[in-house]
C-alpha cells in the first residue's frame, strides 16, 4: 500500500529528478523507496525530499515503528555525493549533516536497505542509521574518498569513527576496501544481509524493532547515545571541527613548502661536498 510521495525536482541536466515513496510492506513498517537517477546521489533535492518523507512519517499521524530506506534504482543504493555541486552550493554540508542527524535522533527505528552499491556519502547515509543490511548476491560497500584524493571533512570521519569498530575504520579509509556482503557483516559495518524484502521483514521481526518507538523515548535514548557526534554536525561544535581541519590543512602545506624548500638546499649543499 502506497502512502505518500515526495517529489525530487531535478537538478541541471545531470539529474532529471524523481521521487521518494512511502509504502506500508508490513504493518508499523513504512518503505522509502528514493529514486534519483543515475544513481542517486546526495544532491541537495535528495537531501530535501528525504527530511520531508521523515517530517510526513513523524508528525502525519502515522503509528510508530520502523522507516525502511531503500533504492529504487537497481545498481545503486547510493553513489555518494556529487563534489562539485557539494564545493559549489552555499549550504550544502549543513543540509547534509542535518539529514545524518535527522536519523540519529529519529524517534522510529530505522534501517537501511542497501540493495545496491553504498559508495562514499552512500554509505554515510547508510551509517546514520540504527541498522544496516547489505546486498547479496552483487553490491559493494566501499569508502573510497582515498582512490580519488578527497579528504573526510571532520563529520564525514566523526560518523564512521562513532559507529564502526577501530579497525573496520582504518580498513575503509586507509585502503578503500570494497566490502561485499559477507566481508561488511563480519567487520560490523551491517547488521544483516538481505536479498530481497522478505529478508529485510524477517530482520525486523526478530529483532521486534517495530515495538521499540510505542514508549515514545525511543529517539530521546538515540540522541544521547550519539550526543558527542551530533555536537560535531551542527553549531559551534561543528564550527571548532571544521577551523581545527582546516588549520591542520594550512600547518601541513606549511610543512610540506618548507620541505621543499629543506630538500632543495640539501641537495645543493650535499652536490657541494662532492
Amino acid at each position: 500500500m502506497s502512502l505518500f510521495t515526495i517529489p525530487i525536482p531535478p537538478l541541471g541536466t545531470a539529474y532529471p529528478g524523481g521521487a521518494i515513496t512511502c509504502t506500508t510492506p508490513a504493518p508499523k513498517v513504512y518503505l522509502l523507496t528514493f529514486s534519483s537517477p543515475p544513481d542517486n546521489r546526495l544532491t541537495t533535492p535528495v537531501l530535501k525530499a528525504l527530511l520531508s518523507a521523515l517530517d510526513v512519517l513523524e508528525f502525519g499521524g502515522y503509528a510508530p515503528g520502523v522507516v525502511v530506506t531503500t533504492s529504487g534504482i537497481q545498481k545503486f543504493y547510493s553513489n555518494g555525493l556529487d563534489l562539485a555541486h557539494a564545493v559549489e552550493t552555499e549550504g550544502y554540508w549543513a543540509l547534509l549533516y542535518s539529514v545524518w542527524a535527522r536519523f540519529l535522533t529519529f524517534p522510529m527505528t530505522t534501517v537501511a536497505w542497501m540493495n545496491g552499491h553504498a559508495f562514499a556519502g552512500g554509505l554515510m547515509l547508510a551509517t546514520s542509521h540504527d541498522y544496516r543490511l547489505a546486498p547479496s548476491p552483487r553490491g559493494f560497500l566501499c569508502l573510497n574518498e582515498l582512490l580519488f584524493g578527497a579528504p573526510l571533512r571532520p563529520a564525514m570521519a566523526a560518523i564512521f569513527r562513532h559507529k564502526l569498530p577501530s579497525d573496520t575504520y582504518r580498513t575503509l579509509v586507509l585502503e578503500a576496501k570494497r566490502f561485499n556482503a559477507d566481508e561488511a557483516l563480519a567487520a560490523g559495518i551491517v547488521d544483516g544481509v538481505a536479498t530481497g524484502l522478505d529478508d529485510v521483514l524477517g530482520f525486523i521481526a526478530q529483532k521486534e524493532l517495530t515495538e521499540k518507538p510505542k514508549s515514545g523515548v525511543y529517539g530521546t535514548l538515540k540522541g544521547e547515545m550519539y550526543k558527542d557526534l551530533l555536537q560535531m554536525l551542527s553549531g559551534p561544535g561543528l564550527e571548532a571541527e571544521e577551523a581545527r581541519f582546516d588549520a591542520d590543512q594550512a600547518r601541513n602545506a606549511e610543512r610540506k613548502e618548507f620541505g621543499r624548500v629543506w630538500y632543495e638546499q640539501w641537495k645543493k649543499e650535499d652536490k657541494a661536498k662532492l
